[in-house]
């Protein structure tokens, strides 16, 4: 690992990552603009497990460039071996090869970083910040906090993706993405306070574009003053 792929394969190696390939074995386009491959998992579930919100970071080549960008697993299986990726479809060339990966293609993947620690005491609200990138990872959330009521702001719409979302328990505030995110943090700015003034063990999770996820994080953190172990915040994707 390291060889070829610039010097963040370098530093994954340092920090001792490991490596497999993936295999397509189906695909579905659930929109014009999202699309999910189902694969094998080259022995990464047996080595690894399983935890809630699991990410791995794909290798594309950009031009012949080395290039990285991290997914969600979807339905991880360790039984099989299997699970499932979504992609929110846009230029680039990670967009490019989902769209043309087909049964049989193969992808070099890489695990470390990821992980998750479930807030203690359980949340009596959830909190959640997040876009089309992070789905995946939200509707992994919803699985794991189970009965816990959250609020969900979602930069753009959930306007045929799989949402994981229960009416019942879950309330769904779409904000569309305006001024490279600032709009959706002045949303949460103006909401957030008195949604927090009245539960006693709130969990803020924050995933979206890494300038407005770190902007948030440090609202949330510093101003509200909510602990830090009841605060996850990591940028999923950069905005040009």
């Amino acid at each position: 690992m390291g060889q070829g792929r610039g010097w963040e394969g370098a530093v994954l190696k340092l920090l001792r990552a490991k490596d497999f390939t993936f295999t397509v074995t189906g695909a579905e386009d659930v929109t014009p603009h999202y699309r999910r491959l189902r694969m094998t998992d080259g022995g990464l579930l047996a080595a690894t497990g399983v935890h809630p919100t699991m990410w791995v970071r794909l290798w594309f080549s950009d031009d012949g460039r080395p290039h990285q960008r991290a997914y969600t697993l979807v339905d991880p299986d360790p039984e099989t071996g299997t699970f499932a990726l979504e992609f929110a479809l846009h230029e680039g060339c990670a967009s490019d090869w989902a769209r043309a990966a087909k049964e049989g293609d193969t992808v070099e993947a890489t695990v470390q970083g990821t992980g998750f620690q479930r807030p203690e005491p359980d949340p009596s609200h959830v909190l959640v910040v997040g876009d089309t990138a992070s789905l995946p990872a939200i509707n992994s959330l919803f699985k794991e906090l189970g009965s816990a009521p959250a609020t969900v702001w979602f930069e753009g719409t959930l306007d045929g993706l799989p949402s994981g979302a229960d009416p019942e328990r879950h309330e769904i505030r779409e904000v569309p993405r305006q001024e490279a995110g600032k709009h959706l943090v002045e949303r949460v700015r103006a909401e957030l306070p008195e949604i927090l003034s009245g539960t006693e063990h709130p969990y803020v999770w924050i995933a979206c574009d890494t300038a407005t996820t770190r902007a948030l994080g440090s609202y949330v953190r510093k101003e509200l003053g909510v602990p830090k172990q009841r605060v996850h915040a990591l940028g999923y994707w950069r905005a040009d």
